[in-house]
């Protein structure tokens, strides 16, 4: 599979916020968060940090999207949505390989109710490191 990889354009932005907010009303279930505030928070940092996404191709058609920086000495692995049409086509997993290529540590949040984004994770070796709420890990190599 031929996959090309290019900046997020600022036009890309709702589309990316479209995933987040599916995944956020599918399964955050803390009753302590303010659901409201949370997709405002959400929606200013990609708006904010579009720069830093990476829109992923495939016969010149975007597939998926995802943002990988830099955190001290390990990489945090942020908002990787691969769209619908295009799941369970090995996306998502060759993302994750390219991501493990550059050779840092990396982690990542994600909801435990997300078996398939799990599954996904603990098929390329990471681990439950630390639950940081009732609806949220974080998964490490």
């Amino acid at each position: 599979m031929q996959l090309t990889y290019e900046p997020a354009r600022p036009e890309d932005a709702p589309v990316i916020f479209g995933f987040a907010k599916e995944l956020i009303e599918a399964y955050e279930t803390d009753p302590k968060l303010d659901l409201d505030m949370a997709l405002a928070w959400t929606k200013r940092k990609i708006e904010k940090r579009i720069g830093e996404y990476t829109r992923v191709l495939r016969d010149g058609q975007t597939v998926a999207y995802y943002r990988f920086v830099p955190d001290g000495d390990r990489m945090e692995l942020d908002d990787l949505y691969v769209l619908p049409a295009w799941r369970n086509r090995g996306i998502g997993t060759a993302i994750l390989r390219r991501c493990l290529a550059q050779g840092k540590p990396i982690y990542f949040y994600v909801f435990t109710g997300n078996a398939r984004a799990v599954a996904l994770y603990e098929r390329e070796g990471f681990r439950k490191a630390e639950d940081v709420s009732p609806s949220r890990m974080i998964m490490a190599q």
